[in-house]
């Protein structure tokens, strides 16, 4: 079987995407609060992403993937943001992201096709109104990925997943009824906002053998809101 490392794995996406890759693989599955309910073949651990090390983290010699998920959504108007807010999400979203990578990197190079995800948001590639210290985070994942794709090339494939809104405990606020789920629905060409699935889905694809030509993208699971005009 497989080995995946899942940070930020406890809710949301995270937490869909351990239960999907449980069915076949080992996960190991932080999480920073609450322990979630057990998963099949997931064994979860405590995991602060902003000052813990995954060395201490219980990971096999080889790891088959990594997948980076935690990530905050702050809106408000850029003049209201201060430059630690700043600071706070890239050492959130990117130096998380890439610590993980450079602690588990002799682990991933052990496996014959590993894999690294991290998550963006559609925001980059749309320019929305209260958005700019969610892009500044996120637009860094993304450079961040193409550059770690190059770099690791040919050993390990590095891409990262764009959603739009997804209904995650994230996004709470937004979409705590259905009115606003509906409202927000409406903004989407496929005419709903996303459920933690669709996202997991295009991960768990991105980690497998069927991936082994793709690597250095971006891949906007978005309900076409990225590129469409409805």
């Amino acid at each position: 079987m497989k080995n995946y490392l899942v940070i930020g794995a406890s809710s949301g996406i995270g937490r869909a995407l351990v239960v999907k890759l449980g069915e076949h693989s080992n996960v190991i599955g932080t999480y920073f609060s609450n322990e979630p309910a057990p998963a099949k073949n997931v064994t979860y651990a405590h995991f602060d992403a902003l000052t813990d090390s995954t060395s201490n983290l219980p990971l096999p010699e080889t790891l088959d993937g990594i997948v980076y998920c935690p990530g905050s959504i702050n809106l408000k108007p850029f003049h209201r943001f201060s430059e630690e807010d700043i600071l706070n999400d890239v050492r959130l979203q990117v130096t998380g992201g890439l610590k993980a990578v450079q602690a588990n990197i002799k682990a991933l190079k052990n496996a014959s096709d590993p894999a690294v995800v991290f998550v963006s948001t559609v925001a980059v590639q749309r320019g929305f109104a209260f958005h700019t210290q969610v892009a500044i985070s996120k637009g860094a994942v993304e450079g961040m990925t193409k550059a770690l794709a190059a770099e690791l090339a040919p050993n390990v494939r590095v891409n990262c997943v764009a959603p739009s809104l997804t209904d995650t405990q994230l996004a709470g606020r937004l979409l705590n009824s259905e009115e606003k789920k509906e409202a927000h629905g409406k903004a989407h060409p496929l005419g709903r906002v996303g459920e933690p699935e669709d996202i997991a889905s295009t991960i768990a694809f991105l980690l497998s053998e069927e991936a082994s030509w793709i690597s250095g993208q971006v891949i906007h699971v978005d309900g076409g809101r990225s590129t469409l005009n409805i």
